[in-house]
């Protein structure tokens, strides 16, 4: 989903489906270099990381209480800056 073209419809999506504040679990792929820009995305010590089976990747995962579908929206808009990084 690129976000420039459905901010809102994505919120009312998370809206939708959670009620506010509740844990959500991200979870990201990126190429080996970027795993820490990935990661200062979350409080310290929240991400786990975790090696592709050929290792050329890693999953990023955090899970997180969050406070509103914006707050979620921001974590992905500062991932979706970051080159070559996957959003699941």
């Amino acid at each position: 989903m690129g976000f420039t073209d459905s901010k809102e419809e994505f919120i009312q999506m998370l809206d939708l489906e959670h009620k506010w504040p509740t844990w959500y679990l991200f979870k990201f792929i990126t190429p080996r270099n970027k795993e820490d820009l990935v990661v200062a995305l979350f409080p310290e010590g929240q991400a786990e990381v975790k090696a592709s089976s050929k290792g050329k990747y890693l999953s990023v995962t955090a899970k997180l209480m969050m406070s509103s579908a914006q707050d979620v929206l921001d974590i992905y808009e500062k991932a979706y800056h970051i080159d070559g990084v996957l959003a699941l």
